[in-house]
């Protein structure tokens, strides 16, 4: 803490410790007596000011924050070829120009072996967050995991759409994103084998710890994809919080449990509701859900006649 904000934390009146600041009147104030405890108080922000967001964003003077989903982290001059400044046509000999300026600024740009590596990682990066509906923060996420692979030379000798997509998973089971690594792979170019042993690699070598997936986090997933109402996704989640004391889920995938816990909700609540649909939206087979469906039912000793249990 500064010398500054060491004398100024209690009121000199009232001893008090509600202090309010001020920024416009560039003043701080006891919050209980109003005593003024400093004035003249510099403001650090803006010496502009903005009404609305868009008027905020032309009068601001900095440019965006940088993104590790750029492969150049965003930094870099984006060359126009086809209008100037003022929104107005170039003339084809300045147009000719500029594509030229603009060829040798993107060679510029990706000059080394890692530049290059980099551009085509993101795009695919890119890609694949776009197919798989990826929230931009998580996809931060996985290009810094990517780019921790590279610089530990991962990368070498192995293709780099596989580790782009073990990282967008790794980025994906870190945050607790509910998305299998049958989807991720179904999108990415390379087969599921080659993307699980590039994630294991990854996790490996950079000692990620990795939270375990529950079947809490694919309940409302599945739901809203099967079109599951409220009340069964609800009870459901009752379901796996008893099989979880049964230990039911140990060892099982937690989207297969999530739709079995689902699918038994339904027929508790007599609703009609398919293994099929629910097999569709979980990404699994019949077979998957009818097997854990006989795991809970035997561990909770439930029965579709008696529903007390969960009313």
């Amino acid at each position: 803490m500064s010398e500054q904000a060491t004398i100024y934390a209690t009121c000199s009146e009232c001893g008090s410790t509600n202090l309010v600041r001020d920024i416009e009147m560039g003043e701080s104030v006891c919050g209980d007596c109003g005593l003024v405890i400093q004035e003249d108080i510099i403001n650090r922000g803006a010496e502009w000011k903005a009404f609305t967001p868009k008027e905020k964003m032309s009068k601001a003077r900095a440019g965006a924050p940088t993104r590790y989903s750029y492969h150049d982290k965003g930094l870099s001059t984006v060359i126009r070829v086809d209008r100037d400044a003022f929104g107005r046509l170039l003339s084809p000999k300045v147009r000719r120009q500029m594509w030229r300026l603009r060829t040798w600024q993107i060679r510029t740009r990706v000059h080394t072996s890692q530049s290059r590596n980099l551009s085509q990682a993101m795009s695919e990066l890119q890609r694949l967050s776009e197919k798989l509906y990826i929230p931009s923060s998580v996809q931060e996420m996985a290009a810094v995991i990517y780019r921790k692979a590279l610089k530990k030379r991962l990368v070498r000798g192995r293709n780099i759409a596989s580790i782009v997509a073990g990282s967008l998973y790794a980025a994906c089971r870190f945050t607790r994103i509910p998305r299998t690594l049958k989807e991720i792979a179904e999108v990415s170019p390379r087969p599921q084998k080659e993307v699980s042993r590039a994630y294991r690699l990854i996790v490996r070598t950079l000692k990620m710890k990795m939270p375990i997936d529950t079947p809490m986090d694919y309940v409302t997933k599945i739901a809203e994809k099967a079109g599951v109402s409220s009340e069964i996704e609800g009870l459901a989640i009752k379901i796996i919080q008893d099989a979880k004391k049964k230990h039911v889920a140990m060892g099982k995938d937690p989207s297969g449990i999530a739709a079995a816990a689902l699918y038994v909700a339904s027929k508790l609540k007599k609703q009609k509701i398919t293994q099929s649909q629910l097999a569709k939206a979980a990404n699994l087979t019949e077979v998957t859900i009818r097997n854990r469906k006989r795991d809970i039912m035997k561990k909770l000793n439930l029965n579709f006649s008696q529903r007390e249990q969960y009313e």
